[in-house]
């Protein structure tokens, strides 16, 4: 056996063995470590070094995670389950925001933080809180928590969860060395606002892994592109500041003493900026890894060194076995060691300049690596990953530094700080262009099966298809069999795409629990989009799917945050002429978001009148509500109850658009005597229960497109109202179950498309 893999099969063996321990229970992990012992060493008994620490670890690494199993198992706090508790905690890590789309007059936003705490014996508690109470938590801080426990999740040594509505009481002082920390990315993220929002969210996470200011469209793009990495804080980080020291000291002539002893300042000094957190320590101890591989020039001691760094970690943390960040880590910076150095040598075998071979070998192999890790936990593979890297990937490290040196010298001299922030402006941009172009090529993720099951789908792919490609009878042949699979599949997705279907005249978007729904025109690119939706993702990503360049005009039925929470981010991604919305000016806060947001974009903001009538090629559209406004206060039935209804004449038939209209709304216009006969539906208020018989019988809809979220709490739609309408012959759609919903005009009739559908056979009522 090589001498540099002695260590693997002992860091394999404990790894695995906390990981059984954790989804099962702590006798598992003692059984699989002495099996691990007893039945691995004598395979290797060829190879002493390798046998005799696989022996002697593995029995002393089962025992001692073993015990910590069973102490977190039989913990006298899993008895209070479901009872009210309270605890005095110690924070373990910083407080982490947990994002929620809004819905009715909640905005959404961070509105809840988790956080690892500990208690005074050691057992580890995750606390949910109030995120404005609880957020500007340090490590190290003592409080006293009241709340309900909860169990935790499979793969955690937590012993509950603490459910906390309050504030922290008894809140203790935080550690000298975390308030250095807290400020210095405080200083940071002050003056990353001399640039635009995107950017100046995005230099924190590139730097210290502080996602607070990154918008979730810009979080999106990068995980489509394979890009995520770059915003959270991982051993590329230390091994960029630390090179950079390195480069910088041998370019002063200081001998290797100095220059270990400076890097090592470094990666110190970086772990007090970015916080010394477990995620932090783990990313020090893999960066310092990549450091030792890069300073030695080969993998002989590198690779000894991850594998001895694998076990020292899951010993003191054997959580970190099911850890999803450690497993990429790890992963990532094997292949670093092991694959890329051997594919940049033989691209230089092969007449490519040295620079090159190594950009390309990098990406490619940590790209690959970690793509089974990937896809089990996301459930898409990114096909545009490699590119994407190889294109962002020469402005990380100067970013990385000048953002460092900026977060350092804003204590000092804000001035100098902001031009260094200047400076690294425009690499900050062309990373956000960079994921965003590479997120909008088709068929730039595709889906894949997840969980353990696509994980390991995708390695035995990877590994048949590397076994294969070293044949070289058979390697001719696979690669021209990929080559054809590309120059078949991508001019049908490109030229033909399978979505949307020819001829759409109406879509209702699935952006969740919300609505979006999307009117064509007589021209291809230009559509007049009704409501947002609740989130800026979907809504965007329904656009871009249909070829939506201009909207000429935003319709926000009301202004509900399950109607509003797109409009921010389709305001800056297309060209929209005007905002419309209806008499009702609540809740107070959505009112004034609309109103900067149009103002910020150079819209402007128009109010929709009853008998309005509005027109474009192939379209025309008349305001038929709402007939009055409620004068009641914040209150979301009279909010609903205000939406804007709309008659719409598209090319399938007239479209009543009801916004969240309730049973006021639907009686006042059935005693306005106004036509609401429709060929299709867009049902109000998600399918509630809140529909009168003698609304929908009004109507008389053929289609009733039901825009819903997949497992909401509200009990969208109504299993009774689904029913009537389909009674009164009227074919359901509901995007929780068909996702995006098309509308075209048929020979009888409109004619129901599914985005789902494989060859778009759709359905007629």
């Amino acid at each position: 056996m090589n001498p540099r893999l002695h260590l693997v099969p002992t860091a394999l063996a404990v790894w695995g063995l906390a990981l059984a321990g954790l989804f099962s229970t702590w006798w598992v992990a003692v059984a699989v470590g002495l099996l691990a012992s007893a039945g691995g060493a004598p395979p290797l008994r060829r190879h002493r070094p390798a046998a005799l620490a696989l022996a002697v670890t593995a029995p002393v690494a089962a025992g001692w995670i073993g015990f910590t199993l069973h102490q977190s198992a039989h913990h006298p706090l899993r008895a209070e389950y479901g009872r009210p508790t309270t605890l005095h905690l110690e924070l373990e890590e910083r407080p982490r925001g947990v994002r929620t789309a809004g819905f009715g007059s909640r905005p959404g936003g961070v509105d809840l933080v988790v956080a690892r705490t500990s208690t005074s014996d050691g057992a580890r508690v995750v606390v949910l809180a109030p995120a404005d109470s609880w957020r500007s938590l340090l490590p190290g801080q003592e409080v006293t928590a009241s709340g309900t426990l909860a169990p935790t999740r499979a793969g955690e040594l937590s012993v509950g969860m603490l459910r906390v509505r309050g504030p922290p009481k008894e809140v203790g002082p935080a550690p000298v060395w975390q308030r250095v920390a807290d400020r210095l990315r405080k200083g940071l993220r002050e003056v990353s606002g001399a640039l635009d929002p995107e950017p100046a969210g995005l230099l924190p996470a590139l730097v210290v892994g502080d996602t607070e200011g990154l918008s979730p469209r810009v979080v999106d793009e990068f995980r489509t592109a394979g890009l995520s990495h770059v915003l959270a804080v991982s051993g590329a980080n230390l091994a960029i500041l630390c090179g950079a020291v390195l480069l910088l000291l041998r370019l002063v002539g200081v001998g290797p003493r100095t220059c270990a002893a400076g890097a090592s300042m470094a990666l110190v000094g970086f772990v007090l900026l970015a916080g010394p957190e477990p995620s932090v320590l783990r990313a020090a101890v893999m960066g310092a890894v990549a450091l030792l591989a890069l300073v030695l020039g080969r993998e002989r001691s590198a690779l000894p060194a991850l594998a001895a760094s694998v076990v020292v970690l899951v010993l003191y943390d054997p959580e970190l076995a099911a850890d999803p960040g450690f497993g990429l880590s790890v992963v990532a910076t094997a292949a670093l060691v092991l694959l890329a150095p051997r594919w940049a040598a033989a691209l230089k075998e092969r007449g490519v300049p040295v620079g090159i071979a190594e950009a390309l070998a990098v990406p490619v192999a940590a790209s690959l690596a970690t793509a089974p890790l990937v896809v089990g936990l996301t459930g898409q593979v990114s096909l545009v990953s490699v590119p994407a890297n190889l294109v962002a990937g020469p402005v990380v490290a100067p970013a990385t530094v000048l953002g460092v040196l900026a977060a350092v010298l804003a204590q000092v001299h804000e001035g100098t700080a902001r031009v260094l922030v200047e400076v690294a402006g425009p690499a900050m941009d062309w990373l956000v262009l960079v994921g965003r172009h590479a997120a909008r090529v088709p068929g730039a993720a595709a889906h894949w099966p997840d969980g353990w099951l696509g994980g390991v789908l995708l390695a035995v792919v990877l590994a048949v298809a590397w076994v294969l490609l070293r044949l070289r009878r058979i390697r001719v042949l696979l690669v021209a069999l990929v080559l054809g699979a590309v120059l078949v599949t991508v001019p049908v997705e490109v030229v033909a795409p399978r979505w949307p279907p020819s001829g759409w005249a109406v879509v209702a978007c699935d952006v969740g629990q919300g609505d979006a729904v999307v009117l064509a025109t007589a021209e291809r690119d230009r559509a007049v989009l009704i409501d947002t939706g609740p989130d800026p993702v979907p809504v965007l990503a329904c656009l871009r799917r249909l070829g939506v360049r201009r909207i000429p005009l935003v319709v926000l039925s009301h202004l509900h945050a399950d109607h509003i929470g797109g409009l921010a981010a389709v305001l800056a991604d297309q060209r929209v002429g005007a905002v419309a919305v209806g008499p009702a000016r609540r809740p107070g806060w959505a009112w004034e978001q609309v109103r900067e947001q149009a103002r910020g974009s150079g819209a402007q903001v128009v109010e929709l009148e009853v008998g309005r009538r509005l027109g474009w090629p192939g379209l025309e559209v008349e305001v038929l509500g709402p007939r009055s406004v409620p004068a009641v206060g914040e209150e979301n039935t009279a909010v609903n109850d205000a939406s804007v209804v709309l008659r719409a004449s598209t090319a399938a038939g007239r479209v009543l658009l009801t916004g969240d209209i309730e049973l006021a709304g639907q009686a006042d216009l059935l005693g306005g005597h106004v036509d609401l006969r429709a060929d299709v539906l867009k049902v109000p208020h998600h399918g509630s229960r809140y529909s009168a018989p003698e609304f929908l019988t009004a109507v008389r809809p053929r289609v009733a497109l039901v825009s819903v979220g997949a497992g909401n709490r509200y009990g969208h739609p109504s299993g009774p109202l689904v029913d009537l309408l389909g009674r009164a012959g009227a074919l359901v759609a509901r995007t929780d179950q068909d996702g995006d919903t098309a509308v075209l005009p048929g020979p009888d009739g409109p004619r129901v498309v599914r985005r789902g559908d494989p060859v778009h056979k759709g359905g007629k009522p």
